[in-house]
């Protein structure tokens, strides 16, 4: 039976270094499933223990160089001083040997090629120590490998001093590697400090400073003003204005008042307050977030899983390229060995594929991390990539393009008293969430009618609510059902058509298949839904409203953001149309419903509104936390903007190899100009994916 593994590897600032572990882990007898996400550094695996055990999988991967521990084992440092590091001592003790060595050789210039030998292979031992366990461990060709046969045939064919500089830069270009990764690391986890790390508990005996990771679902706490919120809850007492723009990126504070739920991290800004716990420390949105950009991070895009297949052919593939360079001229043509050799080793370290390797996740990673703390998440670079490429988004109405909190306006009573209606539809509506349900369960109390208990209460699909109240079969339907369970009269079908024209949804009240009157309710657009219309249009990306509601209301709606409807659907006619939509075009779904999720689920890429049910959330591939209709269209932009970057990133690392190797060729090129290539290019192609985590949101 096998055991779910969970392990911390510290070390690693390279993709490269991520395919090197999964390669020799994978070979280990009683291992599956092997995943290792670069960014968070955790190596999840299924462990036969009947086979191995944990203490194997260890030992193959502090072998590569990397140490393992469990994860919170050993809290990381905030920030360490680069020269506190391991490559960072590496990088002073290689520059030392090289000042050394170079003031030896002026000395004694008759021992210049034996000092500067000397300090090239002092400094090369980690690399090639790192480079033979590697083969060991079935993984020969690595990047250690090619630094490894360029240096030790630089100092064959006589050229120690150029050995020495090669391996101090490969050096340099492996801790600015580290600095970048660590710089991306630390803009995501970041997130996880906003939680304090106290909470006020209030109980019988008063108020007590407790671990915030200890507060249980139900728990009072207290927030007072300037404190940060320690977990997810509900207000119960005190009226304040929260900042959440650490969790969710809205700048603007929102006032809040006994019932509004706040999220762990946020700021309160005015007034003490006092909440009920409603999730636990590790299923808040702070852990949620970070959650689905550690499982993001983990999915390849489509791009870096390519960039991951070709590399495992192009490093051998240098190999044997730097090989016929060095040795077809010389054997068969009669060219120099000592200048074809030399031409070879440069080919060799011009081809480290580093930059390329590193060109895609690098600017994932950053483009994720960008929109995460933006309130805007992804569940893999799959996703993010997809997002980019759709042409027609799909936006179910009620509380994604509608504010999603829906009044009545009207209420008209066909049969019998007014009493007797909101009685029968209050009794009904009371135990259901929808919008529309609480909306006429408010206006009923609100008029001083007593809600009374109803039995079998039972969810008509897409139709309505049903249940028994007081002997009687009553039923809250849409007029379309309505019209097929009782006969409504013509001036009630024209009241009804009134209605529905005014942009207002309706409720028809039938008991005992007698309509007795009916319930208007409107429900606002977004603030920002007309805008996000324009932006999309903007971005040559279509929209269209698919809605439950009815054709009128739906196109009075429609009309207002200038953008096609199809309504009156069903959750499975939202199937259909999502399908055969996808005929035409490259469709994204965003909605917020349990009604929504067959469809989010169906689309190419599924968008959930962040204040929308868990089933959405959980379906989604994608979640705007702010429930702003405009993240729609900057999701889109960073996703091009993202994609830019690593069209920009594999540009750069391919293009500098290009010119190097005709360079190379043509005598130019040194073996130090050529290790400068490799990491100038992938400094480039890291600072380049950098740029992303400042990326401008409108």
């Amino acid at each position: 039976m096998s055991n779910r593994l969970i392990l911390q590897v510290e070390g690693m600032d390279c993709p490269s270094c991520t395919n090197k572990i999964e390669g020799a882990v994978c070979a280990i007898p009683g291992v599956e499933n092997v995943t290792l996400n670069y960014t968070s550094q955790r190596l999840n695996l299924d462990l036969d223990e009947s086979a191995t055990d944990a203490a194997a999988v260890t030992r193959v991967v502090e072998k590569l160089g990397y140490k393992v521990t469990k994860p919170g084992e050993k809290p990381e440092a905030a920030y360490t001083p680069w020269w506190q590091t391991g490559k960072g001592r590496l990088v002073l003790v290689a520059g030392a040997l090289l000042v050394l060595a170079g003031t030896l050789s002026f000395v004694m210039p008759a021992y210049a090629f034996y000092v500067f030998s000397a300090a090239a292979l002092v400094a090369l031992f980690p690399l090639a120590r790192k480079a033979l366990m590697s083969a060991i461990a079935g993984q020969p060709f690595t990047i250690e490998t090619l630094v490894t046969i360029a240096v030790i045939g630089a100092i064959i064919i006589d050229e120690a001093a150029e050995a020495a500089v090669v391996v101090f830069l490969f050096l340099i270009g492996e801790m600015l590697e580290m600095l970048a990764a660590a710089k991306a690391r630390r803009s995501v986890q970041a997130l996880a400090d906003l939680v304090p790390k106290t909470a006020f508990l209030v109980s019988s005996s008063g108020v007590t400073e407790v671990a915030a990771d200890t507060l249980a679902v139900g728990d009072l706490v207290e927030i007072r003003p300037g404190g940060r919120i320690p977990a997810d809850g509900a207000i119960t007492q005190g009226e304040t204005s929260i900042d959440e723009s650490a969790v969710t990126g809205e700048s603007i504070p929102k006032r809040k008042e006994p019932g509004d739920g706040v999220f762990a991290g946020s700021i309160n800004a005015d007034r003490l307050i006092r909440i009920r716990v409603e999730k636990g420390a590790e299923n808040n949105m702070i852990a949620r977030i970070l959650q689905m950009v550690e499982e993001a991070e983990a999915s390849k895009a489509p791009t870096a899983r390519f960039i991951d297949r070709f590399s495992r052919y192009y490093t051998p593939g240098v190999i044997v390229v730097s090989a016929l360079i060095a040795f077809v001229p010389p054997l068969f043509f009669g060219g120099d060995w000592t200048l074809w050799t030399y031409k070879g080793l440069a080919i060799l370290l011009i081809g480290c594929p580093c930059a390329l390797v590193l060109s895609t996740p690098a600017a994932i990673t950053s483009g994720i991390s960008s929109g995460a703390r933006q309130g805007l998440l992804m569940k893999g670079g799959a996703v993010l990539e997809a997002i980019g490429k759709a042409t027609l988004i799909a936006f179910d109405k009620t509380g994604t393009l509608t504010e999603g909190t829906p009044k009545v306006t009207d209420i008209r009573t066909f049969s019998g008293e007014e009493k007797n209606l909101l009685t029968l539809a209050g009794a009904v509506e009371a135990g259901s969430s929808h919008p529309l349900a609480v909306a006429i369960v408010d206006e009923v109390k609100k008029r001083g009618v007593k809600i009374v208990e109803a039995t079998g209460s039972e969810a008509l699909s897409g139709r309505g609510v049903r249940a028994q109240v007081d002997g009687r079969d009553v039923i809250v339907a849409s007029p379309r059902y309505a019209a097929k369970i009782a006969k409504l009269s013509k001036q009630q079908n024209d009241e009804i058509r009134a209605l529905e024209e005014e942009g207002k949804t309706v409720a028809v009240v039938v008991a005992d298949k007698t309509a007795l009157g009916i319930f208007a309710l409107r429900d606002e657009l977004r603030d920002d839904a007309v805008d996000a219309m324009r932006e999309l249009d903007g971005l040559n990306v279509e929209a269209v409203m698919l809605t439950g509601d009815n054709a009128r209301t739906g196109a009075a709606l429609a009309s207002q953001l200038g953008i096609k409807v199809q309504a009156e659907l069903l959750p499975q006619d939202k199937l259909e149309a999502i399908e055969k939509l996808k005929e035409e075009f490259n469709v994204a779904m965003v909605g917020d419903g349990i009604n929504d999720a067959p469809a989010l689920a169906r689309a190419d890429v599924g968008i959930a509104m962040g204040g929308g049910t868990d089933v959405a959330l959980e379906t989604a591939d994608a979640a705007l936390l702010h429930e702003r209709v405009g993240d729609v269209p900057a999701l889109i932009s960073l996703s091009r903007a993202t994609m830019a970057n690593i069209h920009q990133n594999i540009t750069i690392a391919l293009g500098l190899k290009a010119v190097f190797l005709v360079t190379t060729m043509m005598g130019v090129t040194t073996l130090w100009m050529a290790i400068l290539a490799d990491t100038g290019a992938t400094v480039l192609v890291t600072l380049n994916a950098l740029r992303l985590l400042k990326h401008r949101f409108s």
